[in-house]
């Protein structure tokens, strides 16, 4: 059961949105291999364009921490000034859930 998250809201760099989406598709592709992290969602804001966001969830703080440490969270870091001009990054603690 997840019980730690991770929200991330991101405005892209105008202009690179389809970048920004392959981008996302990719970062979908490496957590595939993460066995800790449960759930990742990437998402474009309806009616906002350029706004993305993302949440994944975790049943462990080390799963999270992994995830961070991990490839997906590298390239995310080494990768961020390329395509947004704003990422923030939100912990959570998830306190119900279906």
């Amino acid at each position: 059961m997840a019980k730690f998250a991770f929200f991330v809201d991101l405005k892209a760099i105008p202009g690179k949105e389809s970048e920004v989406e392959t981008f996302l598709e990719k970062e979908a592709s490496l957590v595939r291999k993460e066995s800790g992290t449960l759930s990742w969602h990437a998402a474009k804001v309806e009616g906002e364009p350029g706004v993305y966001r993302v949440f994944d969830t975790f049943d462990t703080e080390a799963a999270r921490e992994a995830h961070m440490n991990g490839e997906a969270g590298q390239e995310f870091v080494a990768n961020a000034e390329k395509y947004f001009v704003e990422a923030k990054i939100q912990k959570l603690t998830i306190v119900a859930q279906k």
